[in-house]
């Protein structure tokens, strides 16, 4: 099956920048939509942003949205996520998923079906 490995997670000061990677071994992610999703304790899981297998289309949760950018580099088989002007509220054990073809209309936690083990994100002073 499908595993995914995720890095790049850590400490940040507010208003910083980090970068996110989601990785796959004998599999070709260009093949999946891959999402972006976080979860702070006690709170449920929230989707972030996804991008589609082929035609590359985007989505972003409004919280997030002019900050972070989802993409692909088809070479590596890499799909990133970098974010940028990170805000404490951005604190959250960031998870990269996977589902079918195409992303959910609308940025969301759940729809996925194969899951990385999570990063955690750190925003603080």
């Amino acid at each position: 099956q499908l595993q995914l490995v995720e890095s790049g997670g850590g400490l940040v000061q507010p208003g910083g920048s980090l970068r996110l990677s989601c990785a796959a071994s004998r599999f070709t992610l260009d093949y999946y939509a891959i999402g972006w999703v976080r979860q702070a304790p006690g709170k449920e899981r929230e989707g972030v942003s996804c991008i589609s297998n082929s035609s590359g289309m985007t989505n972003y949760a409004d919280s997030v949205k002019g900050r972070f950018t989802i993409s692909r580099d088809r070479a590596k088989n890499t799909v990133y996520l970098q974010m940028s002007s990170l805000k404490p509220e951005d604190t959250a054990v960031y998870y990269c998923a996977a589902r079918g073809r195409l992303c959910p209309i609308e940025p969301e936690g759940y729809k996925y079906d194969y899951w990385g083990q999570g990063t955690q994100v750190t925003v603080s002073s």
